[in-house]
């Protein structure tokens, strides 16, 4: 219990130190943000007729900080704003930034969870067959493209999948989230639209990110091959496929649950370019226009999301993890090893 605690205790202290990072950067933002971005729209529309001091005032509105308060009163009024779930409100959209995130969130757990799935099964299935042919043609030549795969950046990937599954054989859209002309629901089209419109963004993780995870799955197999009820189900004639998968892998693949939870980290920092190059509209997407737009209560708002889900997913994993593998201690037997 004080292990659960104490991991749960880190935390939110990450949390809260996120939070106050995003509000010292707006705070302390040379001339103040509330003073930039209204340089910035006076800027792009000379033809304003809004006073600049009332543009200034708007402004710091929607960045939920008032540039006149004493430090701790905007702090207080800005972590308020955030534990309310409100992140301010977009110039870019002219909408709240917490309705945007809410429509373009799901996508991108949509991507991330096709791929996820995508690159597991193939990894932890490939890994294990490798384990079981130790040394054949098949281990050797799975392993030199795994390796050669794991150096390939995803977004190097994400071009090469543009230019010739997207352009040249165009078997796959390159940008959109569902085919113009479908409304969302619950319908095959709509579905299936969604899942074609995802597959080029997920399988340049799936591609880049299977090798390293196989290799690993691999060496956890290998030391597994030697226990005894391995040798009880070779000795019962079952296949080897079976072998590999049910027996090898199931207990293999335990080590790698927290490889799952970091990937998840991994690929919300990576939908940012992924969602860019394939002009699908997702959280990262829309972080990019805050940055291009200078819209400070986009940029935070999806900073801290992304931030807030990475933290969560680890805390689930150390949550999670003694549970799912009884050989790992925790709680008030001692820290995780």
């Amino acid at each position: 219990m004080k292990w659960f605690i104490k991991r749960t205790g880190q935390a939110l202290f990450t949390l809260w130190a996120v939070a106050t990072l995003s509000f010292g950067l707006i705070r302390l933002m040379p001339g103040g943000a509330a003073d930039m971005m209204a340089t910035q729209i006076q800027q792009n529309s000379p033809g304003t007729n809004i006073p600049r001091e009332q543009l200034r005032e708007q402004i710091a509105s929607q960045l939920q900080i008032d540039p006149d308060a004493p430090i701790h009163e905007a702090y207080y009024q800005y972590m308020s704003s955030l534990a309310q779930g409100d992140f301010g409100y977009s110039i870019r959209y002219d909408e709240q930034v917490n309705t945007l995130i809410a429509d373009v969130l799901p996508w991108t757990l949509f991507l991330m969870a096709l791929a996820t799935l995508g690159m597991f099964a193939l990894a932890l299935s490939l890994g294990a067959i490798m384990a079981y042919k130790e040394g054949s043609y098949f281990d050797l030549a799975n392993t030199g493209v795994g390796i050669f795969l794991s150096s390939v950046p995803y977004y190097v990937a994400a071009v090469v999948f543009i230019a010739v599954l997207g352009y040249r054989t165009p078997l796959f859209p390159t940008g959109e989230r569902y085919p113009s002309g479908v409304d969302p629901g619950l319908s095959l089209e709509f579905i299936f639209g969604a899942l074609h419109h995802a597959t080029l963004p997920a399988l340049s993780f799936i591609i880049t990110g299977y090798g390293l995870l196989a290799l690993t799955m691999r060496g956890n197999s290998i030391q597994t091959l030697g226990e005894d009820y391995v040798r009880v189900a070779q000795l019962r004639g079952l296949s080897d496929r079976r072998i590999a998968l049910r027996y090898v892998g199931r207990n293999a693949v335990l080590p790698l649950y927290t490889s799952l939870l970091i990937s998840i980290g991994f690929m919300f920092g990576g939908s940012i370019i992924l969602e860019i190059l394939f002009n699908y509209r997702g959280i990262g997407f829309i972080m990019e226009q805050g940055i291009i737009y200078r819209d400070m209560p986009l940029m935070m708002g999806t900073f801290l999301v992304i931030t807030f889900g990475v933290v969560i997913a680890i805390w689930i994993g150390d949550a999670t993890y003694g549970k799912l593998d009884p050989r790992i201690k925790s709680g008030d037997e001692g820290e995780a090893y």
